[in-house]
């Protein structure tokens, strides 16, 4: 259709000449693992580079197979629960949820041991895992005498010298061609008399309203989680090296709805308007990890594992829409005079794109030490390239593919770094209990924080019991972050706000298996 290709065209000219914070953003999100596996490894605070014969470990460190010396079936469900406080314009709402998932389910088949070999035993093990977990939810609230939504709207139509004539072809009104529907937040906001042009052409643009204050309100729902299906093979030298590999199948799934309202006070005009935006993404991944485990002496053994970029091609529709309520149901029109406005909700057309991401490079390396029979102590370093994160698309022209990947790049280069995460944790035996801590530090991966330290800090524990033919494991998991979100942005960053919001999500997990 004509309007769909006049999208698609508008749509790339943003792209030609906005910032790419969106995509850099994006790759970010389905890039950042915080915990993952089994009950027992998300009790010892996710560390993976040292130790073995667990299910995590086909996705973790896979030479961690080649210590098993039978097979196993696993399944780990899970719940999370989240709990935030967002602060906005000095104050401060409570949001939670609470949501089951299933962490893991793996079956581990072990041969049979080589008593006269150097290699004595290899073992297979196939996993469905959730590598992340995209639930999330925060309202947030604050009276704002300095702007509005709509002076955001304002700013870029005259910033992008858009003519009356064009927001008009920027509108179709024919119910019968899919109308009333705007091409364009500016069409939209322009055919319901919220934003008024200077001159019979266009620019200057001007504010239904200019002056009165607001009381603001937000609200952001996600959903969806990164899942991985993973294949991996390990092999047990002398009982001292034990080397394995595995292949990654990722599965994006992740969709938000968000919502941002300004209630006009004593405004001659208007009641309220209320933006609304809704994303849907889906996207198939494919990664590959090595790995090693030397074990010095029963004491003491180290590790360490490479995991390349997940390579993801990623699909995507973003659709938005504009409510308006007026003083009395009246508007001034384009004559001064009071009239019925035309429309008081429109949906801006939804916007389809597709891009690749390559995730960051990732290498860990672990020691354990074992205390007899009596547990173990391990730590682990993780580093993450999340500089070398890159985006590409061939979803528009020459030119604009081209735009889009150098400026993605760019603003990832000028957005984050690459870290360094610290994993400890420890496991105590007492006959077939067992009990476990955990911490993990995941340092602030943004390059300038803007006051806002967004490292993330992970406190762990367990307890499980080992039988000869079962096991059971249960752990908890408390992670401590900060976020921030900006509902609209103006020339002047004194006459806007950011929502600063405190992290707080439990984590628990049950693993039970039966070895056979």
């Amino acid at each position: 259709m004509a309007k769909q290709s006049l999208w698609v065209s508008i749509f790339g000219a943003l792209i030609a000449t906005s910032s790419y914070g969106q995509y850099a953003g994006d790759v970010f999100r389905y890039s950042e693992i915080n915990q993952n596996g089994t009950a027992r490894f998300q009790s010892l605070g996710g560390n993976h580079a040292a130790l073995g014969g667990d299910a995590s470990s086909i996705f973790g460190n896979p030479a961690g197979l080649g210590f098993y010396n039978r097979s196993e079936v696993s399944i780990s469900p899970g719940l999370n629960s989240i709990s935030n406080k967002a602060s906005y314009i000095d104050n401060s709402v409570s949001s939670a949820k609470t949501k089951g998932n299933l962490a893991q389910a793996s079956l581990v088949i072990s041969s049979q041991p080589g008593f006269q070999r150097k290699w004595k035993r290899s073992s297979l093990g196939i996993s469905f895992s959730r590598q992340q977990s995209f639930q999330d939810v925060y309202n947030y609230s604050g009276f704002d005498n300095r702007s509005s939504y709509l002076d955001n709207v304002v700013q870029n139509v005259n910033r992008s010298g858009t003519s009356t004539a064009q927001l008009d072809a920027d509108f179709e009104s024919d119910p019968s061609n899919g109308g009333p529907l705007a091409y364009s937040v500016p069409a939209a906001y322009y055919q319901m008399y919220l934003i008024n042009p200077g001159t019979a052409a266009g620019p200057t643009y001007s504010a239904l309203d200019q002056n009165s204050a607001v009381d603001q309100y937000g609200t952001y729902v996600g959903r969806g989680a990164n899942t991985q299906w993973t294949v991996a093979y390990a092999g047990n030298y002398n009982d001292k090296l034990y080397v394995g590999g595995n292949v990654g199948f990722s599965r994006i799934r992740y969709e938000y709805e968000r919502t941002f309202e300004d209630q006009f006070v004593d405004s001659p005009e208007l009641i309220s308007i209320r933006q609304r935006e809704a994303l849907t993404v889906t996207g198939n991944g494919v990664n590959l990890s090595l790995g090693v485990i030397y074990k010095f002496n029963p004491m003491l053994q180290v590790g360490g594992v490479l995991t390349t970029p997940t390579w993801s091609a990623i699909k995507e529709t973003f659709s938005q829409g504009v409510d308006a309520a007026f003083v009395d149901g009246l508007v001034t029109g384009p004559e001064g005079d009071l009239i019925t406005p035309p429309y008081t909700s429109l949906n801006v057309a939804p916007n389809d794109f597709e891009y690749s991401i390559v995730s960051p490079f990732r290498g860990s390396a672990g020691i354990t030490a074992f205390l007899q029979d009596k547990g173990f102590i391990t730590g682990t370093l993780e580093y993450v390239g999340y500089s070398g994160m890159n985006v590409r698309t061939n979803y528009l022209d020459d030119a604009g593919n081209t735009a889009f990947r150098n400026d993605t790049k760019t603003e990832i280069q000028d957005t984050y770094r690459n870290v360094v995460n610290v994993r400890v944790g420890g496991e105590y035996r007492v006959s077939a209990f067992r009990g476990r801590l955990g911490f993990g530090y995941l340092a602030d991966p943004y390059l300038n924080n803007d006051g806002l330290n967004r490292q993330k800090l992970l406190f762990s524990a367990g307890v499980g019991v080992r039988k000869n033919r079962f096991f059971a494991d249960l752990s908890g998991t408390l992670m401590i972050y900060k976020s921030a979100y900006t509902p609209y942005f103006l020339n002047n960053a004194q006459d806007y706000s950011s929502v600063e919001i405190s992290n707080k999500p439990v984590n628990v997990v049950l693993s039970v298996g039966t070895f056979f």
